[in-house]
């Protein structure tokens, strides 16, 4: 082979290198852009997932609009004063039974109680009228006390006793704290289901409410459960067992012990 023939051979393999060189460039590029492209619509997807919606789509019916903008009221302050009874399950039990009871209690359907008033006017007309009126002259006694000798007398009762009617067998730490709970919330709960007027939305707003009380014990309760519990396996277990009681192994010879066969 001549010299030039050398040369011009040179030539054509620094041109192949600077051709494949340049193919493998470009390809890397065109597979960074696809890449890239991926990457920008994954992270694009993520921010959708995860940005809270600011202007909700309100539900067909007004009874639930209106509960979740109650919830947004109470569920932090029924959240806070759960959370702080830690002593006894028991106390967080009896808490949430107070506080069912007198969200119930105080969203009662008007007719409900109209028909509780009418039927207790007329069992009370009926035992008058069987009463026998010579009756009325067995107590001769007359109370000579003044107004304020009969109210000092008389013990006041414990509004919080009268809150807990009918669950006496509750503990009585987290009846407190339902009472005072509650009356921190009872004025959001009336002002808000007074804004109904539809039968259908009043139902509503009742069961869902409700249901929904019920179902954030359930996730405060789950919350103050802990941790999930760390994973282990046989071996760890009665390394820890016996940790503390395990004597330790002799030590084998030194070296120099065994090079001098002591």
């Amino acid at each position: 082979m001549t010299k030039e023939e050398e040369l011009h051979l040179r030539e054509n393999i620094r041109y192949l290198i600077r051709h494949v060189k340049q193919k493998r460039l470009n390809e890397e590029n065109v597979l960074r852009s696809i890449v890239r492209s991926l990457v920008e619509y994954e992270t694009k997807a993520l921010e959708e997932a995860t940005t809270p919606d600011v202007d909700p789509t309100p539900n067909k019916s007004t009874g639930i609009n209106v509960l979740e903008d109650l919830l947004k009221k109470i569920v932090p302050i029924l959240e806070d004063d759960f959370k702080l009874l830690t002593t006894d399950p028991v106390q967080r039990q009896s808490f949430r039974s107070h506080i069912v009871k007198a969200v119930v209690n105080t969203l009662t359907p008007v007719e409900a109680n109209n028909d509780a008033v009418e039927d207790a006017g007329s069992e009370s007309i009926e035992e008058v009228i069987d009463i026998d009126i010579g009756d009325a002259d067995e107590d001769k006694f007359i109370d000579i006390r003044t107004d304020a000798e009969k109210t000092a007398d008389e013990e006041p009762e414990d509004p919080r006793d009268q809150f807990g009617a009918g669950l006496e067998s509750e503990d009585q730490t987290g009846r407190n704290m339902a009472y005072n709970t509650f009356k921190k919330i009872e004025s959001n709960i009336i002002d808000a289901y007074e804004l109904l007027s539809n039968e259908e939305d009043q139902e509503l707003f009742y069961d869902y409410l409700i249901a929904n009380v019920k179902l954030y014990f359930d996730k405060f309760e789950n919350e103050l459960a802990g941790s999930v519990p760390e994973p282990s396996n046989q071996a760890y277990d009665m390394a820890k067992g016996e940790e503390g009681g395990m004597e330790p192994a002799p030590e084998g010879p030194t070296p120099d012990e065994v090079e001098f066969g002591l």
